[in-house]
């Protein structure tokens, strides 16, 4: 069977780490995990070694040593997992926003429909979030039309951070030129990959805010979203992207 790995950026994660993996390890498909922490004050990371003793050669993990952003977070995990043998790579949250359970749609959306990209959206099948404030999910959802709208990507979801990519999606990616690190850092790998033509698929899933810990959102995201957009667009016309 092809190698999958579920990449996890962590920064004071501890109180849903441990739940997370385990939940993982539970589901019926032999995913591997590479947890990518951003030396955690609340020593998250120090948890995860623990339990690479119960998980040993399933149960990974990369300390980088400060916050530096969920982009370059990603990236990291994704060079990492192109230097071994895996074929399917996952991005996931760590906070239970993400479903462990809709690992496997998606993973079987790539691998038995042929997709090269599988997105867990919240918006392919009306809107489909838990417990945000309605502010937060109409800037959600407007911040995505207004993506979609700019770029003409056919992408509902367009800053989704729930994603299987096929290895060769990566692979054609330049990651060292992947310039952002928020909301714009989902937006441009899935413009990176539209425009060349790999085969998306959207996967509806409900997205559930978390209850544990803190959010990570904030003012400068949201801005490096909108602004990055025109910037992705622009490039790409003049064949800069």
């Amino acid at each position: 069977m092809p190698l999958k790995l579920v990449i996890i950026p962590t920064y004071n994660e501890v109180e849903n780490i441990e739940k997370l993996i385990r939940n993982i390890f539970a589901q019926p498909v032999d995913f591997e995990i590479l947890v990518v922490d951003d030396s955690s004050p609340d020593l998250t990371w120090e948890l995860v070694q623990r339990l690479q003793e119960e998980f040993k050669g399933k149960l990974h993990l990369e300390i980088r040593k400060e916050k530096s952003g969920l982009g370059k977070a990603y990236i990291h995990g994704f060079k990492w997992a192109l230097d071994r043998s895996y074929e399917f790579i996952f991005e996931m949250d760590a906070d239970f926003s993400h479903n462990p359970n809709d690992l496997i749609r998606l993973y079987n959306s790539c691998l038995k429909k042929d997709y090269d990209m599988c997105i867990g959206s919240r918006y392919v099948s009306g809107v489909n979030v838990i417990n945000w404030p309605m502010k937060r999910v109409l800037l959600s959802w407007l911040a995505s039309k207004y993506v979609k709208t700019i770029t003409r990507m056919p992408i509902n979801d367009t800053t989704a951070g729930f994603v299987c990519y096929r290895r060769k999606v990566l692979e054609s990616i330049n990651l060292d030129k992947i310039k952002f690190v928020g909301y714009a850092f989902q937006i441009e790998m899935k413009f990176k990959a539209y425009i060349q033509g790999f085969k998306i698929h959207e996967t509806p899933v409900i997205f559930t805010n978390r209850v544990r810990g803190k959010s990570k959102m904030n003012s400068g995201i949201i801005k490096e979203a909108v602004f990055g957009v025109i910037s992705l667009k622009l490039k790409s016309l003049f064949g800069k992207i």
